[in-house]
């Protein structure tokens, strides 16, 4: 046997593993939320585009929401504005707001529809604003336990986040009718409120939400880790809330990962049928999850 022939049959059983995931998932939706150092690399970014367009062209539904925060950063910077962070969530002001939109619902959101273009699919770019698609309540400091101790008395201050917000209402008829059009929905995330404010979402939040409305069979959180690692740094291939409850008790998750996981639990308890976090800087790290039998990242699925 050829290298070429070798070559050649590798593909076609690459194609013959695929086959039962796609017969089983042809005509559901995917929710990918896309973000971290995958965006600011122009060949990440082209691999991305090409999963999304994949999916589309076998029969699933993607449907992408995407972050921005480190291009905020620097747009603030470069217009002069300081930002200032509370357990790691940025308080977001008026001008904060209006830049955020500007950087999430235009620079980035049109570019990623342009990658998507580039490599065959066709995408329309909206935010949670758009066809009322997702409705906004203003976080809550006191629920996320955003408080800080005040040098003098000792006493907790709670910190106003500001237009940060999370979703409220998510009506998907949008999504339906642009998926059913053969269209690719590509998400920022800013959404209107009841008092009519705009507010800033967290991208996994919000692709969280709309798994759970759209009963999606899965959502990917795409990260810059391989996924959930034990204390020994191996890979926990999969998980339930339960175990997620246990891990987080005991110190093994910590940090950032763990807002993470609670979207997975909430996404996958309200009615998507799995959810994975995986390393967006793998090329076709997606597709190598959903595909294969090998799997590529950490499933959260209920028990």
């Amino acid at each position: 046997m050829t290298d070429s022939t070798a070559s050649l049959l590798a593909k076609a059983e690459t194609l013959i593993e695929a086959l039962p995931y796609l017969k089983r998932y042809e005509g559901r939706t995917f929710v990918v939320k896309y973000g971290g150092h995958a965006m600011g690399d122009p060949a990440l970014a082209q691999d991305f585009a090409e999963d999304i367009v994949l999916l589309k062209a076998v029969g699933i539904n993607p449907v992408v929401v995407h972050g921005g925060g480190p291009q905020i950063g620097r747009m603030l910077k470069a217009l002069g504005i300081e930002s200032q962070f509370v357990n790691g969530l940025r308080v977001t002001d008026k001008a904060t707001a209006e830049v955020a939109e500007m950087v999430l619902s235009g620079a980035i959101n049109k570019e990623l529809v342009s990658w998507i273009g580039k490599a065959g699919g066709k995408a329309v770019g909206i935010s949670g604003k758009d066809g009322a698609l997702v409705t906004a309540r203003k976080v809550e400091a006191q629920k996320l336990g955003k408080a800080i101790e005040d040098p003098d008395s000792g006493e907790a201050i709670v910190v106003d986040l500001g237009y940060v917000g999370e979703p409220d209402h998510i009506d998907t008829s949008i999504l339906e009718t642009l998926s059913s059009a053969g269209l690719i929905p590509v998400i920022a995330p800013i959404a209107v409120g009841h008092d009519g404010e705009t507010y800033n979402i967290n991208a996994d939040t919000m692709a969280g939400a709309i798994a759970a409305a759209i009963g999606a069979a899965r959502l990917f959180l795409l990260t810059d880790v391989p996924g959930v690692l034990d204390k020994d740094k191996n890979l926990l291939t999969d998980l339930t809330p339960a175990d997620i409850e246990a891990l987080a008790q005991d110190g093994t998750i910590s940090g950032g990962m763990i807002p993470k996981l609670a979207t997975c639990t909430h996404a996958v308890e309200a009615g998507c049928e799995a959810a994975v976090v995986l390393d967006g800087r793998v090329p076709h790290a997606m597709l190598l999850e959903f595909f294969t039998q090998r799997g590529a990242g950490t499933l959260i699925r209920k028990a």
